[in-house]
């Protein structure tokens, strides 16, 4: 009997080793931090450019720049949101887009570009490593000065009518 007894002893120590290595194994695989995270213009050349948080609706491509703290592979994902735009759903992701490292790199370029021009509004970049929401970033698209100069010169003008008063007899 103590020799069965000793072999359910082994078989459950000889367990808890193996969940113990893989538990440790997955609390490794996170372990990759973002260093900085920063939005710029194009430089017309395709280029990261001038780094801003406010961009014009015709700043195309937007590019957004990862720098994170190690070397190690890991899978960067860029979701880009609307949060507050005329006309779009809020919270509605507007582009998704995914970059695997391969171990001697520390820095992911994303870049996001609309069919046309984009529309005025307040956005958002979710930056996840993998799979786990790691930074977030705020931004706003204004309208180009000509764009509001077309609005206010397209808005409708108020008719200035009289009224004449008729007296009742």
């Amino acid at each position: 009997m103590f020799s069965k007894w000793s072999e359910a002893v082994k078989i459950k120590v000889l367990l808890l080793i193996c969940l113990l290595f893989t538990v440790n194994l997955f609390s490794q695989e996170s372990d990759v931090r973002i260093e900085e995270i920063f939005l710029a213009r194009d430089d017309g050349k395709g280029n990261v450019g001038e780094t801003t948080q406010s961009f014009f609706t015709n700043d195309i491509p937007i590019h957004c720049v990862v720098q994170l703290d190690s070397l190690k592979s890991v899978t960067v994902k860029m979701i880009f949101v609307a949060v507050k735009v005329t006309g779009v759903k809020p919270e509605t992701k507007v582009i998704t887009s995914k970059y695997k490292t391969n171990g001697e790199q520390s820095q992911v370029s994303f870049t996001g570009k609309p069919d046309k021009i984009w529309t005025a509004g307040n956005y958002r970049i979710d930056i996840f490593i993998d799979e786990k929401q790691a930074k977030s970033i705020e931004f706003e698209i204004q309208k180009i000065p000509q764009q509001i100069e077309k609005v206010k010169a397209s808005s409708p003008k108020l008719k200035q009518t009289n009224v004449k008063k008729f007296r009742k007899n």
